[in-house]
C-alpha cells in the first residue's frame, strides 16, 4: 500500500512496560524525581582499579582494543570487541585489581553522549527510618555508608562495594521500590559542555564577555568569560558593592534569591537606593555589567552568581561621604567595591581621612584580607597624575600647563582601570599613566569632562579621525526613563563600563579562592592580563603609549587587558595549601553533656586555646546523639565574640551526628581566618522543640596556625 511500510512490532520493548520492568531495571535511571531511559553501549565499559593496583592484566586481554582514563574521575574506559563485552566484564569483575566495573550508557534522546557510572549512590529515606534500619538495608545490597548529605534530611551517600548485588542503576531502581526509600540515584558522570554560554536574550551582543569575531571585533578582545564560567559563575558569599547614583532595583537583572545584600542610600540615609532624577541611570548600567543575574532574558553580568550591595552615593564628595561609603561596604561584608566615578575637579588629591577610609577597607575588610577596591581611571584622555599644556577649551576655562590629578586613581590600594576598544586599541577618552593597573573593554567616543564652569564638554583638541569600536550592552532603567527606551541600552561606555567588568572578575577570583588578600587579587589580575598592543598614535596628542616597559607596564593599558579565565584559573591554583600551616592546635571536650530539652539558652561547652597566632585553618568535629537531630541548632563563638551557625535544623529524624565542619563545607568559618586563635571558644547547642532529648558525646576544635 502506497505511503505505508511494514514495521516490526516493538510495543513490548517499552522499558516502562510493567511486565518487562524487571528485565529493564538496569536501563532506567532515577534522576531528580524522573525516570530516564538509558541505552547500553555495545562495546564499552568502565573500571576503577583497587588503590595501588594496576590494570595491566586487563589491558592484556585479547578482546580489549583500547583503554583510556576518564579525566578527574578515577575511572578507565575500556573498548572491546562487541561480541566479547559481557565476557570481558566478567573477567574484569573477577580480577583482584578491579574495584568496580560498569557498563557505559547513553541517555535516551541525547545522541552519542556517554553516561558513566561511579561507585556511589545517593539514597534519601523516609522520615522515621532509623540508622540501624538504614544500615541493614545497605548491607543487604552490598552498600557501605559514606556520610550524610548536609541540608538534605535522611539523605546519605553510599559506596557500592564488590559485594553489591547489582550495578548502581539496578540498585537504585530496587531501592526506589522499597517503602522505606523516598529516592535513590546513582552517581552519573557526563561530559561538560565546554565554555559555558548563558541563555539570555542579549548575550550575543555582549561582545566584551566573549565573541568569535565579526565587524569591529578584533580576535581576543574580550574577557574570556565562557572558560572562566566553566570554573565559577560566582558565589553568593562574595558580595560586590557598587557605589553610584542610584539603581533600578525592580530590574529583573537584580532579582534572585540572596542577590541583594545591605542596600544603602547615602543621600537619603535609608535602605532604598533607587534613582530619583531622570538622569540617574548610570548606576543601573554599571551594576548590570558586574552582577546582572542570569535569568533567561536580557543580559548577564561578569559575576552573575555573586551578591549585590547597591550603595547610592550623595551628589557631593567630602571626607564623611567617602568614609561612610567605605565603612558601610566593609562592615556589611563586601568583598569588592566598584567605583565608576570621581571628583568634578581637574586636580583632586585625597584628604587624610579619604585615603585612610580606602586603606582601611582595602586592608581590614574581609576579616583582615581586605576589600578589593576598583576605580575607573576617567574619560578625559588625560594622565591620572601629570601636566598637560591645555588649549582650545570653551571660554579658556583651562589654558596653559595644567596639573591633572585623580586622587582615587593614584591611591596605592586601588585597582585603577582604563579602557580599550572592541578593535583592540586604546579608547580615545581613556585616562592613562603609571598608576593604571589593568584595562578592560568599553566603547570608543571622544573624551569629555564635567566642569562646574561649563557642565559636560568635549575635551579638546578635536579628533580628526573616525573612532572605531562597539558600544556596551547593559541594563537600563525600566521603561523610558533610562538612556534609551526599553530595559536595556546598547550605547553605554567609558571607563565607567570597564571598571565593573574588572570588579566582576575580582569577585570570580574570590569565589574560587576567598583566602586571597586584596593586594594578592590586584597582583593576580595584573599578572594574568593579556598584553594587547596599540601602535597607533593618540588622535589628540600624538603620543604612543600602547607598548610595555621592562616591567610589563603600559601607560595606556596598565599590565594589560583583564583575562577572566586566566585570572580565575590562577586563583584556583593558588588555593591555600596545608603547607602554609606550621602548627595544629587541638582541644577536645571530655565526658557526656546532656542537651536540655526545649530550652532557648541551650547548653554551652568551652575549650581554651593558648596560642595567639592567626588562624589559617579551622575544623570542628561533633559527636552528638539525639532522638531527633532536627530539633537542634549548633553554633560556635570565637574568643572575639563572633558567633557562627554550624548546623541548622536540617537533620530531620536522624539520631547520630558525627560530622567534621571545615572551611569547605561550612563557608561561614572563613570569617575566622586571620583572627587570633587564643582564648575561650564556646560551642552552644540549643534544642528548639519539646519531647526529644539527647547529649553531646564529644567535640573537638582543630585550628591550624
Amino acid at each position: 500500500m502506497t505511503g505505508f511500510v511494514n514495521q516490526p512490532d516493538r510495543s513490548s520493548d517499552n522499558p516502562f512496560d510493567p511486565a518487562l520492568l524487571a528485565d529493564h531495571e538496569g536501563l532506567i535511571l532515577q534522576r531528580g524525581g524522573e525516570e530516564l531511559v538509558l541505552h547500553k553501549s555495545s562495546d564499552r565499559f568502565t573500571v576503577r582499579a583497587m588503590e595501588g593496583r594496576s590494570l595491566s592484566g586487563l589491558s592484556r586481554h585479547p578482546a580489549v582494543q583500547m583503554m583510556r582514563p576518564i579525566a578527574g574521575m578515577d575511572l578507565t574506559e575500556v573498548q572491546v570487541e562487541a561480541s566479547q563485552l559481557e565476557s570481558v566484564m566478567v573477567f574484569a569483575r573477577s580480577s583482584d585489581d578491579v574495584r568496580f566495573a560498569s557498563h557505559v550508557y547513553e541517555m535516551d534522546g541525547v545522541s552519542h553522549t556517554p553516561a558513566y557510572l561511579s561507585d556511589e549512590l545517593t539514597v534519601q529515606f523516609a522520615p522515621g527510618i532509623d540508622l540501624t534500619s538504614i544500615q541493614a538495608i545497605a548491607t543487604s545490597m552490598g552498600l557501605q555508608l559514606v556520610k550524610p548529605i548536609a541540608g538534605a534530611p535522611q539523605a546519605f551517600i553510599f559506596h557500592v562495594t564488590k559485594d553489591a548485588t547489582a550495578n548502581p542503576v539496578k540498585l537504585a531502581n530496587r531501592l526506589a521500590e522499597r517503602p522505606e526509600v523516598l529516592s535513590a540515584e546513582p552517581d552519573v558522570i557526563v561530559r561538560t559542555q565546554p565554555h559555558y554560554r548563558p541563555q539570555v536574550s542579549h548575550y550575543g551582543k555582549q561582545w566584551y564577555l566573549q565573541h568569535g569575531g565579526g565587524d569591529q571585533l578584533k580576535e581576543g578582545i574580550h574577557l574570556s568569560m565562557e572558560a572562566a564560567w566553566d570554573i565559577t559563575r560566582g558565589d553568593r558569599s562574595v558580595i560586590i558593592a557598587v557605589a553610584d547614583d542610584g539603581f533600578d532595583l525592580n530590574h529583573p537583572d537584580f532579582q534572585g534569591k540572596g542577590k541583594m545584600v545591605a542596600p544603602k542610600d547615602m543621600r537619603r540615609q535609608d535602605a532604598v537606593p533607587m534613582p530619583e532624577a531622570d538622569l540617574e541611570s548610570h548606576g543601573t548600567a554599571v551594576a548590570g555589567l558586574a552582577i546582572a543575574e542570569e535569568n533567561g532574558a536580557g543580559i548577564v553580568g561578569v559575576a552573575p552568581g555573586c551578591a549585590f550591595m547597591p550603595i547610592r552615593t550623595s551628589s557631593f564628595l567630602n571626607d564623611r561621604s567617602v568614609e561612610e561609603l567605605f565603612d558601610w561596604a566593609t562592615e556589611q561584608g563586601a568583598a569588592v567595591v566598584s567605583c565608576s566615578w570621581g571628583a568634578t575637579a581637574v586636580h583632586y588629591p585625597l584628604s587624610t581621612r579619604q585615603r585612610a577610609a580606602i586603606s582601611r577597607a582595602a586592608t581590614e575588610g574581609r576579616n583582615g584580607k581586605g576589600c578589593v577596591v576598583v576605580f575607573a581611571a576617567g574619560n578625559t584622555n588625560r594622565p591620572v597624575s601629570g601636566t598637560v599644556n591645555e588649549l582650545g577649551w570653551p571660554s579658556n576655562v583651562l589654558r596653559g600647563p595644567t596639573e591633572w590629578l585623580n586622587g582615587f586613581a593614584v591611591h596605592p590600594d586601588v585597582i585603577t582601570v582604563s579602557a580599550c576598544t572592541s578593535v583592540g586599541e586604546k579608547a580615545a577618552y581613556s585616562n592613562w599613566g603609571t598608576n593604571i593597573s589593568v584595562c578592560a573593554p568599553s566603547n570608543n567616543v571622544p573624551p569629555d569632562v564635567f566642569l562646574p564652569e561649563t557642565g559636560y564638554v568635549v575635551a579638546p583638541p578635536p579628533i580628526q579621525k573616525v573612532l572605531e569600536g562597539k558600544g556596551m550592552v547593559t541594563s537600563d532603567r525600566l521603561g523610558s526613563k533610562g538612556y534609551t527606551p526599553g530595559d536595556y541600552t546598547e550605547s553605554f561606555g567609558g571607563t565607567s563600563a570597564a571598571c565593573p567588568l574588572v570588579a566582576g572578575v575580582a569577585a570570580l577570583v574570590l569565589s574560587v579562592n576567598p583566602d586571597l588578600t586584596a593586594r594578592e587579587v590586584k597582583q593576580l589580575l595584573q599578572n594574568t592580563a593579556d598584553k594587547i598592543l596599540d601602535s597607533q598614535p593618540d588622535p589628540q596628542f600624538g603620543a604612543s603609549y600602547g607598548t610595555y616597559d621592562t616591567n610589563g607596564h603600559s601607560r595606556w593599558f596598565g599590565y594589560g587587558k583583564v583575562n577572566a579565565h586566566r585570572a580565575v584559573q590562577a586563583a584556583q591554583q593558588q588555593r591555600r595549601s596545608p603547607s602554609s600551616i606550621r602548627q595544629r592546635l587541638r582541644q577536645s571536650s571530655t565526658g557526656l553533656t546532656d542537651i536540655p530539652d526545649n530550652l532557648p539558652l541551650g547548653m554551652t561547652s568551652a575549650l581554651r586555646i593558648d596560642s595567639g597566632n592567626p588562624i589559617q585553618d579551622i575544623q570542628i568535629s561533633l559527636d552528638i546523639q539525639h532522638s531527633y537531630l532536627g530539633d537542634l541548632e549548633i553554633s560556635l563563638e570565637s574568643p572575639t565574640g563572633l558567633r557562627l551557625l554550624l548546623q541548622g535544623r536540617t537533620l530531620g529524624n536522624q539520631t547520630r551526628l558525627n560530622q567534621r565542619y571545615n572551611l569547605d563545607n561550612t563557608p561561614a568559618l572563613r570569617q575566622l581566618l586571620y583572627q587570633t586563635a587564643a582564648g575561650v571558644w564556646k560551642l552552644t547547642i540549643v534544642d528548639c522543640a519539646p519531647e526529644h532529648t539527647g547529649w553531646l558525646n564529644r567535640w573537638e576544635l582543630d585550628i591550624g596556625v
